[in-house]
C-alpha cells in the first residue's frame, strides 16, 4: 500500500472494467478550477472503509470533483440505452464516470461513481455537468430514502467545482459523488442485446448474476432464475414507494437497476395529499410515471429486460417467449403481496384476514376524496389523534365508520392495541422530506451559502421512525396558498 492509499482508505477492485470494451469506454479526468468539498457523508465513508477526516479537505475535494485519480481506480463511463418515455435510444454515462469499486471492510462491492464530471463519448450535445441544486437534492433525497429502510443509491459528498455551468441561467456547478451496489441497468442489457454479440451479452448476464443473485448460477435455468430474481426484486421495491407515498417521476428502463436499489433522483418527490394521478415532473404531460402508474410501469420496463435475456433463457425462440412471459406475469401478485404486507403493517395488522384488503381500499378513497396527507393519515391512527383540526379527513362520520370497522379489524388477532401502535410506530415515518422544506433548504444553500437548514432536514430524516419532538417541526405540508409543486430533471 501506499501512503495515499492507507490514509484515504480505497481498496478499489474494478471487475467491470474486466468486462468486453463495448461496455464501456476507459475515461481522462475533466479537471475543475477550484473545488470544494460542500457535503461529506461520514458515517456512510466510515461504512466503506474511508477516512473521512482525509476526504473532507483538499485531497478528498480533487478525488471528488474529478480533479485526481484515487490510487487503484480506473475511471470508465458506461454504455448503456434505454426506453425514455416509452421510446428507445442509445445513451450512457453522458455526464458521469465510474471510478471503481470500493470493497467494503464487510467484504460488499460498492460502485463510486461520479456525477456531473464533463463530457464522455456518450454526452451527446450535453456539457457533462451538473448544478450545485439537483446535486444537494438527491444527497437529501438519497439519504431520506436509507433512513425510510428503502434500497437506494447513496449519496457519499458533493463537491462545487468552482466554475458556472449554464442552463436556462447560470448555475454555481458541482459533483456528486454516488455510491451503489452496481450501477447496471434494464438499460444495460438493452444496449447489449442490441449492439453486442452473443456471447458478451451472456458475459454480462453471468457478471450481474456473480455480482448480484449467485444463488440463480447454480439453478437448471441460471437466466431463469436471474430474471425471476430481478422481478421479485423490484416488486418488493415499488411496493415500498407505494408505501411511503414516492414518486420516482422518470421510470425509464435506463433508471431501473438490476440490483433493486432506487437510481436516479431527477423529477422525484413525495406525496402530500393523497392521489394515484399525483404528477410532479414538468415533462411528464401525460401522467405515464403518476403515483399510481408506477407498478404497471414497472411491469413494463421488466417486459423489455425479459425481452434482452430471450437468447439465453432458451435456444428455441418460442420456449424462451413462454418462459419470459411466465416469469412476468407473476409480477403483479408479487407486488400486490409485498404491498398488502406493508399496508397490514402500516395499519397495525399482524395477521392476515380476507377483508383486509377492500378496508385498506376503503381508507385509500377516503383519503383521496379528502385530500387527506399520506403520512399524517397514517401517523394520526398510529398515535390515535383523531382530534379536531388534526385533518377534514378524520373530522367526517365516513372516517368515522372505517375506524369502527378498523378496529373490529384488529380484533381478530392475538396481539393487543399497543402491540399494533408499536408495529405502526415502526413502519409510518414520522416525517418524509417534504417538497417545500427540501426547497427552502436548497434556496438557503445555494443562493445564500447556508447549510444549516440542510443539514437539519438531513438530521431529521436520517432517522424518520424516531418519531421526536424535533421531527414535528417538519410534519407539516405545504400551506394551500403555496403553488402547484413541479420537478425537473435537473439531475
Amino acid at each position: 500500500m501506499t501512503e495515499e492509499k492507507n490514509t484515504a482508505g480505497w481498496n478499489f477492485d474494478n471487475s467491470y472494467a474486466r468486462l468486453p470494451e463495448p461496455f464501456f469506454t476507459r475515461m481522462s479526468l475533466n479537471p475543475v478550477r477550484s473545488p470544494q468539498v460542500v457535503l461529506l457523508n461520514e458515517p456512510l465513508a466510515a461504512s466503506l472503509g474511508l477516512n473521512a477526516k482525509e476526504l473532507g479537505g483538499e485531497y478528498g475535494a480533487e478525488v471528488f470533483a474529478g480533479n485526481r485519480v484515487p490510487e487503484g481506480a480506473e475511471p470508465i463511463a458506461q454504455a448503456y440505452a434505454g426506453h425514455q418515455f416509452g421510446h428507445f435510444t442509445m445513451l450512457g454515462d453522458g455526464r458521469a464516470l465510474l471510478l471503481g469499486e470500493q470493497i467494503a471492510p464487510n467484504g460488499e462491492r460498492y460502485d463510486i461513481q461520479l456525477k456531473g464530471s464533463g463530457k464522455t463519448p456518450y454526452s451527446r450535445r450535453g456539457d457533462g455537468r451538473a448544478a450545485l441544486g439537483p446535486m444537494l437534492r438527491e444527497f437529501i433525497i438519497s439519504e431520506a430514502m436509507t433512513g425510510l429502510g428503502i434500497p437506494t443509491t447513496r449519496s457519499l459528498a458533493v463537491t462545487a467545482t468552482g466554475e458556472p455551468i449554464y442552463r436556462e441561467t447560470e448555475l454555481p456547478g458541482a459533483v456528486l459523488t454516488r455510491v451503489a451496489a452496481s450501477h447496471l441497468r434494464v438499460g444495460t442489457f438493452q444496449y447489449a442485446a442490441q449492439w453486442c454479440t452473443a456471447d458478451e451479452l451472456r458475459t454480462l448476464a453471468d457478471y450481474a448474476i456473480g455480482r448480484h443473485y449467485p444463488e440463480a448460477a447454480s439453478a437448471d435455468n441460471p437466466y431463469r432464475a436471474f430474471l425471476d430474481a430481478v422481478i421479485k426484486r423490484q416488486a418488493e421495491l415499488i411496493a415500498r414507494w407505494q408505501l411511503v407515498g414516492f414518486i420516482h417521476g422518470v421510470m425509464n428502463t435506463d433508471n431501473m437497476a438490476i440490483s433493486g436499489e432506487t437510481i436516479d433522483y431527477g423529477p422525484c418527490a413525495f406525496m402530500d395529499a393523497y392521489d394515484p394521478a399525483t404528477v410532479f415532473s414538468s415533462i411528464d404531460t401525460g401522467g405515464r410515471y403518476a403515483f399510481g402508474n408506477q407498478p404497471h410501469i414497472a411491469q413494463w420496463n421488466l417486459a423489455r429486460f425479459a425481452e434482452t435475456l430471450l437468447p439465453l433463457l432458451h435456444e428455441v425462440e418460442e420456449q424462451a417467449v413462454k418462459l419470459a412471459e411466465t416469469a412476468i406475469s407473476k409480477f403483479a401478485d408479487l407486488y400486490r403481496n409485498f404491498w398488502l404486507a406493508g399496508m397490514r403493517a402500516k395499519l397495525g395488522m399482524f395477521n392476515k384476514e380476507p377483508e383486509d384488503e377492500a378496508l385498506i381500499h376503503d381508507l385509500l378513497g377516503l383519503m383521496q376524496v379528502h385530500k387527506a396527507d399520506y403520512t399524517n393519515t397514517f401517523l394520526a391512527l398510529t398515535f390515535d389523534d383523531t382530534r379536531p383540526g388534526v385533518s377534514a379527513l378524520v373530522e367526517t362520520a365516513a372516517f368515522g365508520r372505517w375506524r369502527e370497522q378498523w378496529q373490529t379489524r384488529l380484533g381478530k388477532q392475538s396481539e393487543d392495541w399497543e402491540a399494533s401502535k408499536a408495529l405502526m410506530r415502526q413502519k409510518n415515518p414520522a416525517l418524509i422530506p417534504r417538497n417545500h422544506q427540501v426547497e427552502e433548504a436548497l434556496d438557503a444553500a445555494v443562493n445564500h451559502g447556508d447549510l444549516r437548514v440542510m443539514e437539519s432536514l438531513h438530521t431529521a430524516v436520517a432517522d424518520p421512525f424516531a418519531h421526536s419532538p424535533e421531527q414535528m417541526t417538519y410534519a407539516s405540508p405545504a400551506p394551500p396558498s403555496a403553488c402547484q409543486y413541479q420537478t425537473f430533471c435537473g439531475t
